[in-house]
């Protein structure tokens, strides 16, 4: 695996809790959730009609929630979602041609739904119908290590903000469900405190699954074949840039990965040997410690 750390980057000890860190001094109560890129014209909107969010007030209790905790909930946890936060102004050049390959987004504008994607078992579910086709409820149960009422219930939760739907035939748990797009869209810039307290709590979901399959890649590299133990990418860089050439910089590297993406709704173009693989889209301002804020 090629590895390679930026001079000056100290690592974050190892087995500590996201949520600890971003909830430290603040009510986990007072926050909600995050999810996809803002690919605008291409993807449903997801959750802004009352119809489908149901009444302002919370929604039942999940059965079992609670029971474990966020990694051993879904170990496939976000496998496959195709999350991301981009603004409508950068995703809108490229989405015609991201069409063509079959990429389609539900867009995420109400807190709502953004409290009610914030859940791993929730993501995982997504991720999975994403990847591996239609699914009942039992199905998935079985691949995330949950109860068949568990996937249930958050299935039909997932369906009222528009992220999945029956696919047709079956009864009760054994009806199939997939997901109604490729990707899930978001602003980054919230335009109301509600709204900026959902996208923090999603991302910081999100951010502990990428952590956990991380962890679960490096556990299970001993036994992986040396072709892909070379192949897999660990490291970073340390750049001096702007917003602007951020975003850019950005955009031609989703451009890179998406020559990939017609395989994930094409099966037949996958060549001999594929494997599924996240690539994860990460770059931020890492200039806190020198007093920025």
């Amino acid at each position: 695996m090629t590895g390679e750390a930026a001079p000056g980057h100290e690592p974050y000890p190892f087995g500590i809790n996201l949520y600890q860190v971003f909830f430290a001094k603040k009510s986990l109560q007072s926050y909600i959730g995050f999810m996809d890129a803002d690919e605008e014209g291409q993807g449903r909107t997801g959750a802004g009609e009352e119809g489908r969010t149901g009444a302002a007030g919370g929604e039942p209790a999940a059965p079992g929630r609670g029971s474990r905790d966020a990694g051993a909930a879904a170990p496939g946890l976000g496998a496959g979602a195709e999350e991301a936060a981009e603004r409508g102004r950068d995703a809108g050049a490229g989405a015609e041609e991201a069409a063509e390959r079959g990429r389609t987004i539900t867009r995420l504008t109400d807190p709502r739904a953004l409290r009610a994607y914030a859940h791993p078992v929730r993501m995982a579910l997504v991720g999975l119908l994403r990847t591996e086709g239609p699914l009942t409820a039992t199905r998935a149960a079985e691949l995330l290590g949950e109860s068949s009422g568990t996937t249930s219930f958050h299935l039909r939760q997932l369906a009222r903000y528009g992220l999945v739907e029956e696919a047709g035939g079956g009864t009760g748990r054994e009806k199939p469900w997939r997901a109604t797009t490729t990707s899930t869209a978001w602003d980054p810039v919230a335009d109301t405190p509600e709204m900026a307290a959902a996208t923090g709590l999603l991302q910081t979901v999100i951010a502990e699954g990428y952590f956990f399959q991380l962890m679960r890649w490096l556990e299970a590299i001993p036994e992986e074949p040396a072709e892909w133990q070379e192949a897999a990418r660990l490291g970073d860089r340390i750049l001096w840039v702007t917003a602007d050439e951020l975003a850019e910089l950005g955009r031609k590297a989703r451009e890179l990965v998406d020559e990939y993406f017609e395989r994930q709704v094409r099966p037949e173009l996958r060549p001999p040997g594929a494997r599924l693989v996240t690539w994860l889209d990460i770059a931020f301002p890492n200039d806190f410690r020198f007093g920025r804020r």
